[in-house]
């Protein structure tokens, strides 16, 4: 006769031995990210002055700063965040709600989960070939902001699929019997719904884009630049230029990167200030990312 009280406890000691060791591994890996964290602002933070931000790359190190630098990673971003959020909402309901389920289908969806994973220079050989080349942008803002894009992209597709089709089939439904079309659904029940989980994915690419390396140096970025690019702002008609996207640039990864291959140990301070301002820029945009998502799905509730 089978003795139950055995295996369920012996189902249990299995279950609490698997819990113990998976709660080990997070406090485990949380440490090392607190201790990296706490390090790098004990050694950056007395950099963090007004100076360090408003001062050109030096071969000084008490007298450089990282004036190109974040305001190159700020225009790289804020042209490859948007490519890769447009198209990636676009292409994801398009896959889940348009496109039909055929063998295509199936291995496109198949190579979007697929590049999520592929290795970042990769997609920075891909901007090179396409964007600097085939389009003739060369070395530049418009270059290091779509390849930061692209590599975001499969991010954004994926979660932006996940989304809509956790949205609930009884609702559509009912859409659909009341005369709505399938736009008027999409647009009306479905977006609105899932519009919390494409801004979380987008967060995680927001994540993965601001910090890459190896894309930004394969395009092109360099590593001592001691001027801006031009203001996409004019005062004379039409009062817009789009000069700065085909301008030379850098970024904050790209500046860590040169300061920490010194050797002398002030340049690696100011690459500690550096990762500092990254981390500092990262929580700013997850904060904002997050205070939209709240504010959206606060709306969405009261309506």
């Amino acid at each position: 006769m089978i003795d139950y009280s055995s295996v369920v406890t012996k189902f249990r000691f299995r279950e609490n031995l698997f819990i113990f060791l998976s709660f080990l591994l997070i406090a485990v890996v949380f440490s090392l990210m607190v201790a990296l964290v706490v390090d790098i602002f004990w050694d950056g933070l007395p950099r963090i002055r007004k100076e360090f931000f408003l001062s050109y790359p030096s071969r000084r190190a008490s007298e450089a700063g990282i004036l190109s630098a974040w305001v190159g990673t700020l225009l790289i971003l804020s042209v490859g965040l948007p490519f890769a959020f447009i198209v990636g909402v676009l292409a994801g309901i398009y896959l889940e709600e348009y496109a039909k389920k055929n063998i295509i289908t199936k291995i496109i969806e198949v190579n979007i989960n697929n590049l999520a994973a592929v290795p970042s220079i990769v997609y920075g050989l891909l901007a090179v070939g396409i964007f600097a080349q085939v389009f003739g942008f060369g070395e530049s803002i418009i270059t290091g902001g779509l390849a930061l894009g692209v590599l975001v992209l499969p991010i954004v597709i994926v979660t932006t699929r996940e989304s809509v089709r956790a949205f609930p089939y009884t609702i559509r439904e009912a859409a659909f019997s009341l005369g709505s079309t399938k736009f008027e659904t999409l647009v009306h029940h479905i977006l609105p719904y899932s519009f919390g989980g494409i801004i979380t994915g987008f967060i995680m690419a927001l994540t993965r884009a601001i910090g890459e390396t190896a894309p930004l140096i394969t395009v092109g970025a360099l590593t001592f630049i001691a001027f801006l690019p031009p203001s996409p702002f004019k005062s004379d008609y039409p009062f817009i230029s789009f000069e700065w996207l085909l301008s030379p640039f850098t970024a904050l990864p790209i500046q860590m990167f040169n300061w920490v291959s010194r050797p002398q140990k002030d340049f690696h301070i100011n690459a500690a200030g550096v990762g500092v301002v990254l981390v500092l820029l990262t929580i700013i945009l997850i904060t904002l990312m997050s205070i939209i998502r709240y504010r959206f799905r606060k709306k969405l509730v009261s309506i």
